[in-house]
């Protein structure tokens, strides 16, 4: 039976409409569809700040298409805001009026708070639980957000209109690239954004993010050229400013991972961004997931269904490949177990190796047959909301490596603290082994020095488990192939 919630966001923002369907089910939202249009709708004002007749219809059409997408859901699951070009534009009852028709559901103009707080709704939904200080700027069109907040609650907000298009449209509306024209952008945007040091001032944050469409593109642009992965750095800002001023006009812009639609926009957006860079004394921010629209997506759910997103991943996986649950907690419970061993003084077993445990078997539902290399390859190729690409593989690596031989994963186990949590899998799949729970009375793991373990079993405990015993020997001659070696005392 599936009990998943069809759920749609719309979000009309200055430069893109876009229209993200989503699945709710397993406590998280999962994106089934994302369709984007470039509408540019934030340059179609005129001087008296009425969208010009064009503008409107570029908007209406683009929302007749969404319309017709969106026909037979629940009007509950579905909710349409636009953002700062509707909130200044004079006539803009003329367009919502025509565009809520077209689409089907009403459209709301949200204040520029209420965008920050979903703003960071839409990021903290992609992120583990943690106590930290979180800072998120997220660059509009027309709009710009900051947020700090500590777990779920956006403690202080505030909106700023300033965006790429705008920016652009007013420092560089020739799409000349020159030195003066950044120069006249960048202190025109500190000018705007200077009262935000009253609020958003260094230090009241442990990290920051930024999100939507300019970090994206800065983003995207930056990994795609050798300019870090998954963050914006000063240097990298230097670099991208660089590369336009040597291209001295928009038109001949051509970086890789620059789309298309960024292109004419990101004079305007990288200057606001260098801008909160000097404001703020960053000197790197993480590229965030999530945003908006996803705010928007988790606001139609009930808030207390919604849990920590590593959790409900984790658990979403499970059920989605009919992981025997009992016996994947068993091993995860173990793995711990061993771990904390070796490590009497720390409170707590790595998050990563409880996962491990819990999804080692998830290849089962493709093949019993090497199901670990099944396992390692779901899971570095899913869809895992709140998981990094660098937990992704070091998870892969675990489930990988939790039975066979130990080369494949030979460069894992040159890393001590991801050899231990390995070792400590291996040895919980071992012990639980008749899928039930082992037991772990007068059983000891220690760490007799950096490379080697000792295993010690209370006495009887061989005849009494005489399978465990045997493959813990076979495990004992497959570790001593590497540079780690297992003792066992087994009476």
């Amino acid at each position: 039976m599936n009990d998943a919630i069809a759920l749609a966001a719309v979000d009309l923002g200055s430069n893109s409409f876009r229209l993200e369907i989503g699945s709710y089910e397993h406590h998280q939202i999962h994106r089934v569809e994302y369709l984007k249009e470039t509408v540019r709708q934030g340059s179609g004002l005129d001087s008296s700040r009425n969208l010009t007749q064009e503008s409107m219809e570029r908007g209406w059409a683009c929302l007749a298409r969404f319309g017709e997408r969106l026909r037979g859901f629940d009007p509950a699951h579905v909710r349409a805001v636009a953002t700062q070009t509707l909130r200044e534009a004079r006539n803009r009852d003329v367009f919502i009026d025509r565009a809520s028709e077209l689409l089907g559901f009403p459209i709301e103009v949200i204040s520029g708070e209420e965008e920050a707080a979903l703003i960071y709704r839409g990021v903290i939904s992609q992120l583990p639980a943690s106590d930290e200080h979180r800072l998120v700027i997220d660059i509009g069109g027309r709009s710009t957000e900051f947020v700090l907040g500590q777990n779920s609650v956006a403690q202080s907000v505030a909106s700023y209109r300033i965006g790429s298009v705008a920016w652009t449209a007013r420092y560089f509306p020739q799409g000349e690239l020159t030195p003066e024209a950044f120069r006249t952008a960048e202190i025109a945007a500190r000018a705007v954004l200077d009262e935000a040091l009253d609020t958003f001032s260094p230090g009241s944050w442990d990290i920051a993010y930024a999100s939507a469409g300019t970090a994206n593109a800065v983003g995207d642009t930056l990994a795609a050229n050798g300019q870090g992965q998954g963050m914006i750095t000063r240097a990298g800002l230097d670099w991208l400013q660089q590369q336009l001023l040597q291209a001295k006009h928009i038109d001949r812009v051509k970086l890789d991972g620059l789309k298309e639609d960024r292109r004419p926009v990101v004079a305007g957006g990288l200057s606001v961004l260098r801008a909160v860079f000097d404001l703020l004394g960053l000197e790197r921010m993480e590229v965030a997931q999530g945003a908006l629209r996803m705010g928007v997506l988790y606001g139609l759910v009930d808030d207390e269904q919604v849990g920590d997103i590593h959790s409900a991943t984790v658990l979403g996986l499970m059920q989605r490949f009919g992981v025997n649950t009992l016996h994947a907690r068993h091993v995860a419970e173990t793995a711990q177990q061993l771990w904390q061993q070796l490590h009497p003084t720390e409170p707590h077993a790595p998050a990563m190796l409880a996962w491990a445990g819990l999804l080692h078997e998830v290849g089962c539902r493709i093949s019993r047959s090497n199901y670990h290399r099944h396992s390692a390859y779901v899971l570095e190729h899913s869809n895992a909301p709140g998981f990094t690409p660098a937990e992704l593989a070091n998870l892969g690596q675990l489930v990988l490596g939790h039975r066979g031989k130990l080369k494949k994963v030979e460069a894992f186990m040159h890393m001590p603290a991801h050899a231990l949590q390995l070792l400590c899998l291996r040895l919980a799949v071992v012990l639980c082994n008749s899928r039930r729970a082992p037991d772990m009375q007068g059983l000891q793991l220690q760490r007799q020095g950096p490379q080697q373990l000792l295993l010690q079993t209370p006495a009887g405990w061989a005849q009494r488990f005489p399978l465990s015993a045997q493959l813990l020997r076979e495990e004992a001659e497959a570790i001593s192939k590497t540079d780690w070696q297992l003792a066992l005392q087994m009476d």
